[in-house]
């Protein structure tokens, strides 16, 4: 090898480690410092309960409840971009439903998320978002069905209460059985409600990401926070 073509290829090389550097290390800036960190996953408000209040007795709760203004659903998954470890949220208040309590027991429920109106802090990943991944166009939202009822005896006002519904999630026109944790709370008179279940995306033949220079885990997770008020 010539003198000439040994400083050609050392020039090439030199060039495409400091490609891989720039786009490693512009990542790393990207996500660690220029970017924001990730929402923290959606949850109750911390607030006390009214000392002054009395107990709530459990047929008081009897009625339809409606998912009010200033509710949010979304969804929380990790995905790797170049190399780099980066925690995806998006989110909307597009949410609507209704719950009703007979009984004591929340006998049906049903939660309705506008897909197309989920964002994150990317327009390019809210464009594939809603297209080729959830085509919002063909398949404009998702829902939440509740299948067993769910007691809430222990729901009097006193503070937070931690329980288990067991329902449908319909996406993209699959519907799966699903599970999913639940923390309530009475806040004058409104049920604050906050859930979050994992799912695996295949399981909704939903394919996730996989670009080369970004790739979506096979599970994430779905969540929500209500404020029910009677309808």
């Amino acid at each position: 090898m010539s003198p000439k073509t040994r400083r050609r290829l050392l020039i090439a090389v030199g060039g495409l480690v400091a490609l891989v550097v720039l786009v490693v290390g512009g990542t790393y800036l990207y996500i660690n410092v220029i970017n924001d960190d990730a929402p923290a996953p959606l949850a109750l408000e911390t607030t006390p309960p009214d000392s002054t209040s009395r107990p709530v007795e459990t047929a008081e709760l009897d009625g339809t409840w409606s998912i009010a203004d200033g509710s949010e659903a979304g969804y929380r998954v990790d995905e790797v971009l170049n190399g780099q470890d980066n925690t995806v949220v998006g989110r909307t208040s597009e949410v609507t439903g209704e719950v009703t309590v007979a009984g004591g027991d929340a006998t049906a429920a049903e939660v309705t998320v506008d897909m197309a109106s989920i964002t994150t802090d990317s327009g390019s990943r809210d464009g594939q978002f809603r297209g080729p991944i959830m085509q919002t166009d063909d398949f404009p939202t998702s829902t939440f069905t509740l299948t067993e009822p769910v007691p809430l005896d222990e729901l009097d006002g006193s503070g937070p209460v931690s329980i288990t519904a067991t329902g449908d999630l319909t996406v993209r026109d699959v519907t799966q059985p699903i599970e999913i944790q639940l923390d309530l709370q009475l806040v004058g008179e409104e049920v604050q409600v906050a859930g979050s279940a994992q799912i695996t995306f295949a399981d909704f033949e939903v394919d996730p990401p996989n670009l080369g220079f970004v790739r979506v885990e096979d599970e994430g997770t779905v969540e929500f926070l209500l404020t029910l008020s009677r309808g």
